[in-house]
């Protein structure tokens, strides 16, 4: 018998497409505004089985987009409190959550001892540790969805999917297009904002165009839209 908690998506999935999420592992590199968000639509949406890894612990700067962050879980590791909110929402929901650090050196072996996703999602900072997780992906022959920059951007009407070849306007993703062909990786499915980076100055009117800004739906929009085009293509629903 379903859960009664995933009656809306049996609705729109029936039941073929959501015992295929039920089925399904996916694994989240980086837990922060992109990918905390991203994790708990997830669960919500009725994935199965969730690989939850991040090496950073909740700050109080984190409160205006992390879905981990809360007055009480300042300082706590990332990976621990998402394990928590998932399994708040469904408690069924296999969760494998690490405290990790990943090295681009070794993200084969940092990655090895985890259940084999059937899908990746990178949302992490590092553009070197960015392009380990693409090669490790094209070499495991693992389905690949990378977040670009979603700081210093407003309009979440801008985020949309493209291949990292035709991007343009995202400076993370005119780094990673580099990095990527370091790595002998030419095609990754990324989202990114078509919108230009918002440039702001000081008050003394110095250029800060360096600091990275963020408002509160940004990033989770974007996590949303990570989770909606790996459930989609889970179930069914997109090739």
């Amino acid at each position: 018998m379903t859960d009664a908690r995933f009656d809306r998506v049996k609705l729109l999935l029936k039941e073929t497409g959501l015992e295929k999420l039920q089925a399904a592992t996916v694994m989240v590199l980086g837990l922060g505004g992109v990918g905390s968000n991203c994790a708990e639509a997830l669960v919500r949406g009725g994935i199965g089985r969730l690989i939850l890894i991040d090496c950073d612990v909740v700050d109080i700067t984190n409160m205006n987009r992390q879905a981990v962050a809360y007055t009480e879980t300042i300082g706590r590791a990332k990976a621990d409190v998402m394990a928590e909110i998932v399994h708040a929402i469904n408690p069924a929901c296999q969760v494998e959550a690490e405290v990790l650090e990943l090295h681009p050196d070794t993200i084969a072996q940092d990655l090895a001892h985890f259940t084999r996703p059937d899908y990746v999602i990178d949302c992490i900072d590092s553009v070197r540790a960015k392009a380990a997780v693409a090669a490790w992906c094209q070499e495991e022959s693992l389905p690949l969805v990378a977040a670009m920059g979603a700081a210093n951007k407003f309009d979440p009407e801008r985020l949309t999917f493209s291949d990292i070849r035709k991007t343009s306007y995202c400076p993370l993703a005119k780094v990673m297009r580099r990095e990527y062909r370091k790595v002998g990786v030419e095609h990754v499915e990324v989202i990114y904002s078509t919108e230009p980076a918002f440039k702001f100055e000081s008050e003394a009117g110095a250029d800060r165009s360096t600091r990275l800004g963020t408002v509160s739906y940004m990033p989770p929009i974007m996590g949303q839209m990570l989770a909606g085009k790996v459930i989609r293509r889970l179930s069914g629903l997109e090739p």
